[in-house]
């Protein structure tokens, strides 16, 4: 079921306790969000839901998370924000490139993220 893109996240994280706080304020701000550990379950509900918004960690299992972001871009015009603890400035200027829109380390500050999704709810609204 396609949720349309002003209604739904996909948070890619393979912390529960993180996932699950991203999950929150994201729910907060309105949206149906879908959880995923992994970039591949993370990409597979990408196809599904057709997010507004997808969080993506870097440092994860299986395929990490610049490829992640790629292989969303490729498929999704999604605001696309990287939640990480990695703070090297090569690994920004990667995912940047690789097509995120926005990064973020953590620990993160919660009002921020969703201050950040509301505004692209915004121009998505008025697009």
């Amino acid at each position: 079921m396609r949720l349309g893109i002003h209604r739904s996240a996909v948070v890619i994280e393979d912390d529960d306790e993180i996932r699950n706080l991203i999950c929150a304020v994201l729910e907060r701000a309105g949206l149906y969000v879908v959880a995923a550990p992994n970039g591949l379950d993370g990409l597979a509900a990408v196809r599904a839901a057709d997010p507004a918004v997808v969080t993506v960690d870097l440092r994860m299992p299986g395929i990490g998370g610049i490829e992640t972001i790629k292989r969303v871009r490729a498929i999704s015009d999604a605001l696309i924000v990287v939640l990480t603890a990695v703070t090297a400035k090569h690994e920004e200027d990667a995912s940047l490139r690789a097509g995120a829109d926005l990064y973020m380390t953590k620990p993160f500050r919660p009002r921020e993220l969703r201050d950040r999704v509301e505004e692209r709810l915004r121009q998505l609204r008025e697009a």
